[in-house]
């Protein structure tokens, strides 16, 4: 028996990166997953790859009509929604007296308000079933100080799961938060921030940057029944970087 047999997910971001790994692994522990997405060629290539047991629907997260379409789209083929794994965001470099306010709105409204209605599309869903699983992708700048914008998006994430676990207890739905450090994706190890991040390495506990797949398995436990006890918690995996 796999871990998310007869579970139906929906997991955002996911043409490429993380949530590409999110969705591979998911489907290899049985369950049937909408990957959404806006970059349309990816995504309907890793849903083809994936089989009859994955779907692509475009999806610009901060539109509470595109919510509203996946989980209609989620339902008509493959019945309600067990699981959201929010995980799609960007990240922003840039000093406070750079950024300007449109760069400051964007990068919430994709980090953080994509949160906010992906949880409220989904949990009236979930309601009905009388449970299910919420696994929001913050990061170790949820726990940490990092860069104005991504960091202030990721404690928000931190926080609305909080709030969503308490008040989804009592409907049996669970709300967990997940919070990477440096993973080798292609956002990450890309040519002009690959020796940036080889240096950066060396002072990472574990002494290297972390593959997707090693994310992917902490998700598929927080979206799985083994995790039943579980809700309201930050997971971390940095290789020790908030511990120091």
């Amino acid at each position: 028996m796999t871990r998310l047999e007869g579970k139906i997910a929906i997991i955002t971001g996911a043409a490429q990166g993380m949530g590409a790994s999110h969705a591979r692994k998911f489907i290899e522990e049985g369950a049937k997953v909408v990957l959404t997405d806006l970059n349309e060629e990816k995504g309907k290539n890793l849903a083809a790859e994936l089989g009859k047991n994955a779907l692509f629907v475009k999806h610009n997260v901060t539109s509470a009509d595109d919510w509203a379409n996946v989980v209609a789209e989620t339902e008509k083929t493959f019945g309600p929604v067990n699981i959201l794994v929010n995980n799609a965001g960007i990240t922003m470099a840039k000093s406070m007296l750079e950024v300007t306010e449109e760069e400051y709105r964007r990068i919430v409204d994709i980090n953080q308000v994509s949160v906010f209605l992906g949880m409220k599309a989904v949990i009236p869903v979930m309601q009905k079933a009388g449970s299910g699983s919420i696994v929001n992708i913050s990061s170790m700048n949820g726990m940490v100080a990092g860069a104005i914008g991504y960091t202030d998006t990721k404690f928000a994430v931190r926080g609305m799961t909080k709030a969503a676990a308490m008040e989804c207890a009592h409907y049996g739905i669970r709300v967990n938060s997940v919070h990477p450090g440096v993973i080798a994706t292609p956002m990450v190890v890309q040519e002009d921030t690959k020796a940036a991040v080889e240096e950066f390495s060396k002072h990472i506990p574990l002494k290297r940057v972390a593959q997707p797949e090693e994310v992917s398995s902490l998700v598929v436990y927080l979206a799985s029944d083994e995790s039943s006890y579980s809700t309201g918690s930050e997971f971390i995996v940095d290789g020790g970087l908030t511990a120091i």
